[in-house]
């Protein structure tokens, strides 16, 4: 590979990049910045609105929402004088979700951890500073946890997002932080101050925990998994009510079902990776007490999988393979 793309297979998202280097065309990456203020079918937003979730000037948001518009990215509203996302749009991502039926694999098993597990369930992968649920699970009683598939989470305020933080190479790691802190200083600092402990509890333990960040009601405990296909940690996460799961709870009784829940998704993606279009599915866990007694004391296959060194090959800055 040339620089170019060796530089690209490192890192190809961070702020830094963006801003660094000569070869990265602005105007591509501000309207893919365009188009992600729009989370959900039904959003509708006026260049005013665009303008303050980018941090653009407004001229040069109409400019590039007239182009969108053009290409069919957008569509404009002339009753509300707003945009919404655009036909060309929607079947670019009907097109590019072709043949990947081991997200329905995935999704069946989030919810039958759901049907035991009293709060949310997700896989997500990341998106610059944030976390997106690629899919999503939801006990019916989970009472005041609500997110959708599509739904956008902050990296810096969520189990999801501190868990693939934790997974990458410490120099790419911190790069992310300070590409964030130019963004969202809070949420940066946030990240900063937690990240040592993160990597520890990673390291030790196969998952990351965070609680009180996004809400104070709600606490997370999550795991990354590499995806050679995406070539990022996408991670699997589990959301709760604090009330119900403090600290020493989660440990108890949620890492069990998510060390199980991570290592089926695990081979989902793998099998994925390799062309194929399903996996082996295990049995649904049993009840936390019991699946407990069957966990063996030493280092699971997950937790095996985050210390043993990678094959050699280029980091990803910002997605950190090892």
């Amino acid at each position: 590979m040339g620089r170019r793309s060796e530089r690209l297979s490192k890192q190809g998202m961070l702020a830094s990049d963006l801003a660094g280097d000569g070869d990265v065309i602005q105007v591509v990456s501000r309207a893919f910045d365009i188009l992600r203020c729009f989370e959900g079918h039904d959003a509708r937003l006026g260049n005013l609105e665009i303008s303050n979730r980018c941090g653009l000037p407004r001229s040069t948001v109409s400019r590039l929402t007239h182009t969108l518009t053009r290409m069919g990215q957008l569509a404009y509203l002339p009753a509300d004088q707003k945009y919404r996302i655009g036909s060309s749009a929607v079947a670019m991502s009907a097109s590019m979700m072709r043949g990947l039926q081991v997200r329905n694999l995935i999704r069946l098993r989030l919810q039958e951890v759901a049907e035991q597990v009293p709060g949310t369930i997700g896989f997500t992968i990341p998106d610059r500073f944030h976390m997106v649920y690629l899919e999503y699970a939801r006990a019916d009683h989970a009472l005041g946890l609500h997110s959708t598939t599509g739904s956008r989470i902050a990296m810096g305020r969520t189990a999801a997002g501190h868990a693939y933080a934790a997974a990458l190479d410490e120099d790419v790691g911190n790069a992310l932080i300070n590409d964030i802190a130019r963004e969202m200083p809070e949420d940066a600092k946030i990240l900063r101050g937690k990240i040592a402990g993160n990597r520890e509890c990673l390291r030790d333990n196969g998952y990351v925990l965070a609680g009180g960040l996004w809400s104070p009601h709600i606490t997370g405990i999550a795991t990354p998994i590499w995806s050679p296909q995406y070539q990022t940690y996408v991670v699997v996460t589990i959301g709760l009510l604090a009330a119900m799961y403090d600290e020493q709870r989660l440990q108890d009784e949620i890492a069990p079902i998510l060390r199980q829940l991570s290592s089926t998704i695990s081979m989902m993606v793998q099998n994925a990776d390799s062309g194929l279009t399903s996996a082996p599915v295990p049995d649904a866990p049993p009840a936390p007490t019991a699946q407990k007694k069957m966990l063996p004391e030493g280092m699971n296959e997950l937790e095996a999988g985050t210390r043993r060194p990678r094959p050699a090959r280029s980091l990803r800055a910002g997605d950190g393979g090892r």
